[in-house]
């Protein structure tokens, strides 16, 4: 099977699994409790905070581990409104967050919040001068991704920054899909609040973490929650943890030398399926994206049919967010950049990753011309 759906999730890597497994049987001890055996998990947690930290560029005061990038969003947004509310009640997010967020601010409207949806351009960016404009002294909070998921597009979230402090507008960040991929330096980002997920690069499922500036007011969802300073209830998941914190540094690591890799695999794979003799149209921001993924529409066949027959030739692409199959709208993001039905459900998701090689990308392309023949010819 050639796996190209790494921005759904991936594979542990040998190090993960390996820290995984040492720290399970050598660091079983709740870190809360005060025997030797939890003191010595809490300082393992401690040490991977600050090294977590170190990567985001942040306080490790701010770190707060999570279950994943859903939870990390929720809470963190939670927290926040909660803590932040008598300022007012107005809120902004983006038309194709990702469905935790998006899901979320519906929920805030039905609990007497007034949300701003904001519009994307045609290349899946939002426009600072619709952010400006959203901004009421009432507005509590902005919540925009870093990179969209679907299509890959990155927001200028520097800039956005900056605007939303000017109006002393809390900033949350869902930076789950770029994280230890594509830069980002918390120290010099106006970023209040950002959430980062394990599966996404090689660590194991179901671990998270947000990162909340230490300076900025949050509230505890749960009255007397002791762990993780009460942001979140719960056994913190030492073992994972330390997993996770591995594979985000030897994403790090990598990240210039990966990048490059991948980018370059992006553009043989748009080459070859320019050679096609069918219309494919690449979904997304040309020059500020992700490069991990590549987002595309074929002309006339649905996106449905494409990744079912791909995975009959034995290849995994997907038809968008994975947190979205059973859904039958069009995608979010695809009507957003003014797809039709029909052209919004035409659309498909490649996504690369370090076990993705120029033999995947040729089989790929030559599974693609077979199922478009197939289609054009039945």
């Amino acid at each position: 099977m050639i796996y190209l759906d790494y921005a759904a999730t991936t594979p542990m890597s040998e190090e993960s699994l390996a820290i995984f497994n040492q720290v399970s049987k050598s660091f079983y001890g709740n870190p809360s409790s005060h025997h030797d055996i939890g003191t010595r998990a809490s300082q393992l947690l401690k040490t991977c905070r600050e090294e977590l930290a170190e990567l985001l560029g942040c306080s490790s005061e701010g770190i707060f581990f999570t279950s994943g990038g859903s939870e990390s969003n929720i809470l963190a947004l939670t927290s926040l409104i909660d803590a932040n509310k008598e300022k007012g009640n107005h809120l902004i997010t983006t038309v194709s967050e990702h469905s935790s967020v998006y899901n979320f601010f519906k929920q805030m409207e039905k609990v007497g919040f007034d949300v701003t949806y904001l519009p994307l351009d045609e290349h899946g960016q939002v426009r600072l001068d619709d952010v400006k404009s959203a901004i009421r002294h009432t507005t509590i909070l902005a919540s925009i991704q870093h990179s969209n998921g679907e299509i890959g597009t990155l927001q200028p979230v520097e800039s956005i920054g900056n605007l939303l402090h000017q109006h002393h507008v809390l900033f949350h960040c869902d930076a789950v899909q770029t994280f230890g991929k594509t830069p980002l330096n918390l120290s010099t980002t106006k970023i209040d609040s950002l959430s980062v997920s394990s599966h996404k690069l090689y660590g194991p499922n179901g671990v998270g973490a947000v990162y909340i500036n230490p300076q900025v007011k949050w509230k505890a969802q749960l009255p007397n929650t002791t762990h993780e300073k009460g942001f979140r209830p719960g056994t913190v998941n030492v073992p994972g943890i330390a997993a996770f914190v591995t594979s985000a540094k030897a994403a790090c690591d990598d990240r210039i030398k990966e990048h490059k890799r991948i980018n370059g695999l992006r553009n043989t794979m748009i080459d070859k399926l320019n050679q096609l003799s069918v219309d494919i149209y690449i979904e997304g921001h040309p020059a500020n994206f992700s490069p991990h993924i590549l987002g595309l529409r074929i002309d006339g066949i649905e996106g449905q049919y494409v990744m079912l027959e791909c995975n009959r030739y034995g290849i995994a692409i997907s038809t968008g967010s994975a947190c979205q199959v059973g859904n039958q709208k069009p995608s979010r993001t695809m009507k957003a950049l003014g797809r039709s039905d029909t052209e919004a459900k035409q659309f498909i998701r490649l996504s690369f990753g370090k076990h993705t090689t120029a033999q995947d990308i040729d089989k790929t392309a030559e599974t693609f011309k077979k199922i478009i023949e197939k289609f054009y010819l039945s």
